[in-house]
């Protein structure tokens, strides 16, 4: 991966990288990221070289190729690549880990916080058909700050805990949660922990094995801005769940080889988004890891103030507890529901061309806004003014 670091302006100067439509405002990365040109070029490389010769490409090139990407992922979430396995999703590599788990009637899962709804779902499910107990602690919004979440995980837990689950950053309320607390907590336990980092790795300074979580999902699509499908499962060499015993989803010609060879072939599918990842590695490298996430901070915080400043609301979020997406109160009240929600955002879109987030949380409707490098201050003016 280069290490050629670049003075290049972040904001608009930024924006001709992505292929974003020109004349909207772009406020909402958080949900499923945006690819840059040059990652995608690369995509398209690898497609090329799989369909000009199929065998040549998936028997002979392929292995090397993704152990060239999860070398250089491990380098950036310190994680030793052999511990990491490269996955569609977040929601793929936390299925993995939960429907491998074995529960027994009587046992416990215990979510923390406010659990992304595909992870509830799986938990539900995996509890239903072994006849353990979901547990899903709810944490008040907004917290009054990190050791609210590390009280709520300690009253949670008892003898039946088989596996604590908790996000790196919440996605609906986009809260940066202390799961390296939470995960000490529970090691003193001996109960495993399984942290969703869907929105984490581009957005935090991850060091995977120095956090001393069993397992670890991430998703690279997002403010790594990968291509789309491109994800990782980490899971320690300490882990409870034997790595013999952790498999894939789909199960395939590598059983019972275990973690992570089992993840490495499920089947014919298209490889190439884990493959450009390595390009995706590179720019981010480029632009500064450090120097993103400083920018993309400092930016959503500057944009919180101005809309609050706005729209006359308060921005209760503590401040240790933002990334690079932050939840506002809206200043217009819609019905606190999915619907209602969707329905001021296609507003927002059809009247203004602002493409963001609203939320329900709690009985009440917020915003949910992102900062990532071709965003600046001008955008967020445009969203203040749509609302005010």
């Amino acid at each position: 991966m280069s290490r050629t670091r670049t003075d290049r302006a972040f904001g608009r100067a930024l924006r001709g990288e992505w292929l974003l439509e020109e004349g909207m405002t772009f406020l909402n990365h958080g949900s499923f990221g945006a690819t840059p040109r040059r990652v995608l070029r690369a995509q398209e490389r690898w497609r090329t070289a799989m369909e000009r010769q199929p065998l040549r490409f998936f028997l002979d090139e392929l292995p090397g190729a993704l152990a060239a990407s999860r070398a250089a992922l491990g380098e950036l979430v310190g994680a030793d690549p052999g511990r990491l396995a490269l996955v569609e999703n977040a929601t793929a590599a936390c299925n993995a880990v939960l429907r491998s788990i074995e529960l027994e009637p009587g046992d416990r899962v215990v979510a923390i916080g406010h659990i992304y709804p595909a992870i509830e779902a799986t938990i539900r499910y995996v509890c239903q058909r072994r006849g353990a107990e979901a547990v899903f602690v709810d944490l008040p919004f907004p917290p009054a700050g990190p050791d609210q979440v590390v009280q709520a995980a300690t009253q949670a837990l008892d003898e039946r805990t088989r596996m604590v689950v908790i996000d790196h950053v919440t996605s609906t309320t986009a809260l940066v949660l202390p799961v390296a607390e939470v995960v000490a907590l529970c090691r003193t336990r001996g109960i495993p922990v399984l942290v969703d980092g869907a929105h984490a790795p581009g957005m935090l300074d991850l060091d995977l094995e120095a956090l001393g979580a069993d397992h670890y999902a991430g998703n690279c699509h997002k403010w790594l801005c990968a291509a789309k499908g491109c994800g990782f499962l980490y899971s320690s060499p300490d882990a409870a769940l034997a790595h013999r015993d952790l498999h894939p989803a789909v199960i395939s010609l590598e059983y019972p080889a275990g973690f992570p060879d089992e993840f490495g072939w499920i089947g014919t599918r298209d490889p190439s988004a884990w493959l450009s990842l390595v390009e995706a590695l590179a720019l981010h490298d480029e632009l500064g890891p450090g120097r993103v996430r400083r920018h993309n901070r400092e930016l959503v915080l500057a944009a919180g103030s101005l809309l609050c400043a706005a729209w006359g609301v308060e921005q209760r979020v503590p401040e240790a507890m933002v990334g690079s997406i932050l939840t506002l109160p809206s200043p217009v009240q819609v019905e606190p529901t999915l619907e209602g929600s969707m329905a001021l955002r296609a507003r927002l879109w059809r009247e203004h061309r602002i493409e963001v987030m609203p939320v329900a949380v709690h009985g009440r409707t917020w915003i949910r806004i992102s900062a990532q490098v071709y965003n600046e201050l001008d955008d967020y003016r445009r969203l203040a003014e749509a609302l005010a």
